[in-house]
């Protein structure tokens, strides 16, 4: 089981839509994925959720305060052919429910061990802060996936976070490691993008992904009507990022999945492959300019 938390302490950073879509994407290459909402906002939830919306099942407040098994807490969403532990509201109140608990960040470890072959992939979706549910992400994952907004500001918290990220190493999760920092929300239109994507090259180039993530209107829509992007936008840019993300993280982890040639959207770049300007897709690829939103208030959400 391949354990991944998405983490960023600042909102409106894609990861939300990251979890949901690369899930999705590593479902489509036959991969028996588990999300985890860790957000008391329960977005995750609500994105893949569909026409159901949230479930009476158990969330992962129940999971972590009242011991309730991922396996009674875990729902299937076979349109997605994801399986979902939904969060709740409750979990805005976790750090006094599980004030007294003994070893609290690592509850979520514990449970995930007891269903360590019913899955091949955990995608872990955190809360914007760093307290205690990141860090019972932290303690459970193997990898960490950061995704990363291409503004000014976007540099300014990750020396905090890889400072977090390495006390949990220390401390808690000797072999946690960090698998990658994803551009999100590009906009190809400005040259603050690029300047921002150099920028992290400069300082993180071994962590720094090829596959960049497209502002796309598409992306923005998905969630409302409860599906991922692979179902609600299957030739959009936002599909063929994720597609490509799915393909680039396999190897990384080097993992043997094969992706079917009909699941992929069509213009799904391959890390590394030129684009149709020639520019390696290292750089920000070219935007539709139909498929870009830069005001989009729904897209910034995650």
């Amino acid at each position: 089981m391949q354990r991944i938390a998405i983490i960023n302490q600042k909102g409106g950073v894609a990861k939300t839509t990251t979890a949901a879509n690369l899930g999705a994407a590593f479902a489509r290459g036959g991969s028996r994925v588990l999300l985890i909402d860790l957000d008391s906002q329960a977005n995750l939830s609500l994105h893949v959720s569909g026409e159901a919306g949230l479930a009476d099942d158990a969330s992962t407040f129940e999971l972590l305060v009242d011991g309730v098994p991922i396996r009674d807490a875990a729902r299937a969403l076979p349109d997605e052919g994801l399986t979902l532990v939904q969060a709740s509201g409750d979990l805005a109140g976790i750090e006094q429910a599980l004030a007294n608990t003994i070893g609290r960040e690592l509850l979520l470890r514990d449970a995930l061990e007891k269903v360590e072959s019913d899955y091949d992939i955990v995608l872990i979706d955190c809360p914007p802060s760093l307290g205690v549910l990141s860090l019972n992400a932290l303690a459970a994952a193997q990898h960490v996936l950061i995704p990363l907004q291409t503004e000014f500001f976007a540099l300014q918290g990750m020396a905090q976070l890889l400072d977090v990220v390495g006390v949990v190493q220390k401390r808690l999760n000797p072999s946690l490691a960090i698998l990658g920092i994803l551009p999100s929300m590009i906009d190809a239109r400005t040259r603050l993008s690029g300047e921002v994507v150099d920028e992290l090259a400069a300082h993180f180039a071994d962590l720094l992904l090829e596959t960049r993530i497209r502002k796309n209107v598409k992306l923005a829509e998905a969630p409302s009507f409860g599906q991922s992007i692979l179902r609600y936008a299957p030739e959009s840019n936002g599909a063929a990022d994720y597609m490509t993300l799915a393909r680039e993280l396999s190897a990384r982890l080097g993992l043997a999945i094969r992706f079917a040639t009909d699941a992929e959207p069509s213009g799904a770049a391959r890390p590394g492959a030129p684009q149709d300007d020639g520019a390696p897709v290292a750089r920000p690829a070219p935007v539709d300019s139909r498929e870009v939103d830069g005001g989009s208030a729904a897209e910034s959400a995650s």
